[in-house]
């Protein structure tokens, strides 16, 4: 599993946004500005966003982005299931299929399987709220 640029920068910008969660809208040329994140590639990112509804936007004057929700209800694994394409540490289990023709006899997959469950619950067990409080590996207790 490689999380790519646009999972981390996503990350990146909805930590930001739950840094500053005032109840006010943040800019987008504030948030590329405070996390060296090219402008372009973040208006990607945050339709996204926007889209899944993780985010409110509002344009205009004034305008920007804000959480819709406490950052306690936002988990890794929600954000990142959201950006990625897959989650999965090998190709025969991505989507949750197994399309291996080997999968019956194969003696790793057991292996794979375990390491994909172990992986999702412990990005299930991370909020955003953990991570802004910076509590997130305290613990790999789960």
């Amino acid at each position: 599993m490689m999380i790519s640029t646009k999972g981390r920068y996503a990350m990146r910008v909805m930590i930001d946004i739950a840094e500053h969660n005032d109840g006010h809208y943040i800019s987008l040329k504030t948030i590329a500005e405070r996390q060296n994140i090219s402008f372009k590639y973040l208006e990607r990112i945050m339709v996204v966003l926007s889209k899944a509804d993780y985010i409110d936007a509002h344009h205009g004057k004034g305008g920007g982005y804000k959480l819709n929700r406490d950052p306690s209800e936002y988990t890794v694994a929600d954000i990142l299931n959201l950006t990625e394409s897959s989650m999965a540490p090998v190709a025969c289990l991505k989507a949750g299929e197994n399309a291996c023709k080997n999968a019956s006899e194969c003696k790793t997959l057991p292996l794979w399987t375990n390491l994909n469950a172990l992986i999702h619950d412990y990005l299930n067990h991370i909020t955003l709220e953990d991570l802004v409080n910076g509590t997130a590996l305290d613990t790999l207790d789960f």
